[in-house]
């Protein structure tokens, strides 16, 4: 026995000395194992990093390549339209207002024109929920203008080099076909070398070709939203897209220079909803094309939805030009609303056509169609040569002409 503890004694160390040995080996190991999972991590992390960027690359040069082939075939399908929208960004959209100012000038040269807008009457018999003239909205302070006001607004728009006029108002039945053909013909006796432009909303195909007739020589109506659904989202049930598209298809068929159009930012729209737009205007073929963004009026169930964006409308300003490199696109007064430089905007985008206000001074803020509109107050004349003076700061022209649509040359 004594022998034998001997032996364990001498052992006792080594085995000591040997667990000490593994121990030391299996925290290296846990070491090595800890920094080989932190580089793995960080290897990762590197790679998803830099995958974004390439990503972003990538979708950089497909969306540029979505605007060349606009320019190209002037049409999306619906998916790369929707594509084009949601991916756009800063470099993009100086890519695409390059080309469309490009597009412009080739038609147009740097002119922009001048529409004076009589804003005739904020009576309606529609209850458009979005809208601040809607018959339902009884804090609307509601007037007509008498033919003489109206032939009074052409004379001081005339001189001040408008040629052409565009009454706008809501639908309101006081205004008989009678009515508007007189006024018609009366401005067309007093001022031949004018274009007048009507925008009363729908009528029957009768109606509007006694209008044509009568001498009206463009027709604006915008569709609003191409959607059905959408549009069941914005108007009362007694109003349909299919009456509307029906309307422009019989304005077209008559012969007037025809303008549509849809608010951009509407409630519940997507960019599903405004590829829809594109692609039925890409149908109508109009001569006009009158978009703007949405801006809620406080008296609407829509109050408290935000307005629309002026960088997502310039955008698609931008957009339109290429799919209409002839048609005539205004930067409107909701863009000028929205942002103080809104109309420049516009026009450096590839619009050309502004409208200042020929309405008397005294009933411009009646026509509300939504909050904070600009240019209420102004005379004919200071609305007139300010905005000149804004189209001249970016390098373009007011154009003194009526303005026509140019077809296309191929």
């Amino acid at each position: 026995n004594s022998a034998l503890n001997d032996e364990l004694a001498k052992l006792d160390p080594q085995s000591a000395t040997y667990a000490a040995d593994c121990q030391a080996l299996k925290d290296e190991a846990a070491a090595t194992v800890a920094d080989l999972k932190r580089v793995e991590s960080e290897t990762h992390a590197w790679i998803d990093s830099n995958a974004g960027k390439a990503t972003a690359t990538v979708n950089d040069v497909e969306v540029i390549a979505l605007i060349d082939k606009l320019e190209k075939e002037r049409c999306l399908l619906k998916d790369e339209f929707v594509s084009l929208i949601s991916s756009r960004s800063g470099d993009i959209s100086e890519h695409l207002f390059e080309k469309a100012r490009n597009a412009a000038k080739r038609y147009y040269g740097n002119h922009v024109y001048i529409r004076g807008l009589i804003e005739f009457t904020n009576y309606c018999k529609n209850d458009c929920w979005y809208c601040g003239i809607r018959k339902n909205n009884a804090e609307a302070s509601r007037y007509r203008l008498t033919e003489d006001q109206i032939l009074q607004s052409c004379e001081t728009g005339y001189g001040l080099g408008f040629r052409t006029f565009v009454l706008q108002g809501g639908e309101d039945p006081f205004y008989t076909d009678e009515k508007i053909i007189n006024i018609v013909k009366r401005i067309k006796a007093s001022y031949p070398d004018c274009a007048v432009t009507l925008s009363i909303g729908e009528k029957s195909r009768e109606s509007y070709q006694a209008y044509f007739d009568a001498g009206a020589d463009r027709y604006l109506l915008r569709h609003e939203t191409a959607d059905p659904e959408h549009y069941a989202m914005l108007h009362p049930g007694e109003m349909s897209l299919e009456n509307r598209k029906r309307c422009l298809k019989d304005l077209k068929e008559i012969g007037y220079q025809v303008g549509s159009g849809f608010m951009v930012g509407s409630p519940f729209q997507t960019a599903g909803h405004i590829a829809e737009d594109l692609l039925y205007l890409h149908e109508l073929q109009p001569h006009m094309i009158g978009i703007g963004p949405f801006v809620p009026h406080h008296c609407t169930r829509f109050i408290d939805f935000p307005s629309g964006t002026a960088e997502l409308t310039v955008f698609l300003i931008g957009v339109l030009r290429l799919m209409f490199p002839s048609a005539l696109i205004p930067s409107t007064t909701a863009l000028g609303t929205i942002d103080p430089k809104g109309r420049e905007l516009g026009v450096f985008a590839g619009a050309n056509v502004v409208m200042p206000n020929l309405s008397p001074v005294d009933v411009r803020k009646k026509y509300m169609l939504y909050d904070n509109k600009i240019c209420t107050g102004d005379e004919a004349a200071e609305c007139r040569f300010c905005m000149q003076k804004r189209i001249e700061s970016i390098g373009y022209e007011i154009a003194v002409t009526r303005g026509d649509f140019v077809p296309m040359n191929g």
